[in-house]
Formats: C-alpha cells, structure tokens, sequence
C-alpha cells in the first residue's frame, strides 16, 4: 500500500521501518527532517508536510506527541483533510483524546474518509521488533481495510468500537501500567534501602507473583542506570492527564492514578521530563 506517515520519533523510527520491510511504500514528515534520515535511507520518501505526505496515500498515519499536534496534522490548513484522496483511510495512532478522536472522525467520515484511532502500547522495543498492541476505534471495514498495515507493525490488533474506544481502552492501559511503574520503583527503593543485592533480588521477583511488564522490561535498565526513552516521562504525564480527564467526566476515582500524577509531577520537577517512564525509580531512589 501508498502510506504517510508524519511523526518519526522514539516509537515512528521503528514503524516506518517495518512497514518498510513490508514492502509498503511509504512517504514520511517529522518537523525535524534530521529524524527521518535514516528512513530514507531504508527507502522511505520525504514529504514536506503532511499535505503532501498524504496526496495520492491509501493510509494515512499520524504518531506525534499531544493531542494539539493530532489536530494540526489533520485538520490544519496543511493537514491530511486538506490534500487526502476520498476513501484514504487515516489512523491517529497517537495517545490522544477520546473526544478529539470523535470529533474528528465526524469530520473525516463527513468529507469521505475513513477514520480510525489506533493508539499503540509496547514502548521503543515493540516498535522495533513489530509486536505493539493495537487498540483501534472506527468502522469495521476502516479497520479490515488497515489491517495489513497494523499487521506490520504489531501482533495483538484489536477494534474496541466506535470512534474513540481506541483511545478510552489506550488509556485504560496506561492506569495499568501507572500503577505497575510505582510498584516497581517501590520494589527496587526497598530492595536497595534494605541492602539486598538488586540483581539477585530482581531475578526472584520478576519470576513469581510480582512479575510485571515493567519489571521484566524496564527494571533491568534501571540497574543500569539507563533511563533513556523508551517511553517519554512527559509524555506518560499527558496520558496520565487524558485519563484524569475522563475520571472526572465520568465521575470515577482511581486513587493509584492519581498518585502516578503526583509522582510523576515530581518526576518532571527534578528535570526527567526527556527521560524514560522508568526515571520514577530515581526519584525514589533520592528519598
């Protein structure tokens, strides 16, 4: 297939290049070209706007950072809307907002396209390695139509429901993982503070009942010292923000996400906005 794809970052550097080895064709834009270059040289194509990225695309994907930057890449007045061919499908595979998401379906679905949101969950090591998780929101026959595309990229590829549901279930994943980010730095502050040796002790938990996702992936970088980005803190706090929205539209509480929000506020106060979710355990570890 005819892809765009705008945003090449921690997670679209490893997408692209699996659609790549695909066998699509795939037209990219970044904001900094330099972040891209190492796709072209895999054969992708340079855009210089999604405008352009997206005229003649049978899909077209946007993986950027916040919610206002989904909207500018398909509303604004260089934006996918603006150049797309009737019937392209676009996909925000961004952790965005469950309203943007519908709002902006409305608006796709009303000019001929084929909207889906598709946010993905599975860090810098599933972009890479094409196993992400797929939450899609949209129309079945969008998301029939997408699925070689999501087929390249990941393994578990899901259609929650309507519009939107992509990004309410992205968000239920990231509760899930907020909490597990504090169990896991709070396992490794007592191991430390107690005097056990890290290594040791990290081997016998994360192979029993404590086992999680971040101890297994995360909790290895921690002991380290590498707290590089799989996964941006600043922007697990915006996914934290999106979900706090929700609860209070919703009138739900959830006490453990609210302390991720205060932890990871803290987070970004000591200067760890630009680093991985796992920097949580240097705060604990300063304590």
């Amino acid at each position: 297939m005819k892809i765009a794809f705008v945003g090449t970052g921690v997670m679209g550097q490893g997408m692209v290049a699996n659609l790549l080895k695909a066998g699509h064709e795939v037209t990219v834009y970044t904001r900094t070209q330099a972040k891209a270059d190492g796709l072209l040289v895999l054969g992708a194509k340079w855009a210089s706007s999604p405008a352009e990225s997206a005229r003649g695309a049978d899909i077209a994907i946007s993986m950027v950072g916040y919610p206002n930057d989904v909207e500018e890449v398909w509303r604004g007045p260089q934006g996918f809307m603006s150049s797309a061919k009737p019937g392209c499908v676009l996909i925000d595979m961004t952790t965005s907002s469950p309203a943007l998401a519908r709002s902006l379906a409305a608006e796709a679905a009303a000019k001929g396209f084929g909207p889906l949101d598709a946010p993905v969950s599975g860090g810098d090591r599933g972009a890479r390695e094409g196993t992400l998780t797929i939450m899609a929101g949209g129309a079945q026959q969008d998301f029939d139509f997408a699925q070689p595309v999501f087929a390249a990229m990941g393994k578990t590829i899901v259609l929650q429901g309507a519009p939107g549901t992509g990004q309410l279930c992205k968000l239920a994943n990231q509760i899930g993982i907020a909490s597990g980010m504090i169990a896991m730095a709070e396992a490794l502050a007592f191991a430390r503070a107690t005097g056990l040796n890290l290594e040791t002790t990290l081997r016998s938990i994360s192979g029993g009942g404590a086992s999680s996702w971040a101890l297994l992936n995360l909790a290895p970088r921690v002991l380290k010292g590498d707290f590089a980005p799989g996964f941006y803190v600043k922007h697990f706090v915006k996914d934290i923000g999106l979900a706090l929205d929700v609860c209070r539209e919703q009138k739900v509480s959830l006490p453990g996400l609210e302390l991720a929000a205060k932890l990871y506020a803290e987070v970004v106060a000591a200067g760890e906005g630009d680093a991985g979710t796992q920097a949580l355990a240097k705060l604990y570890f300063s304590r």
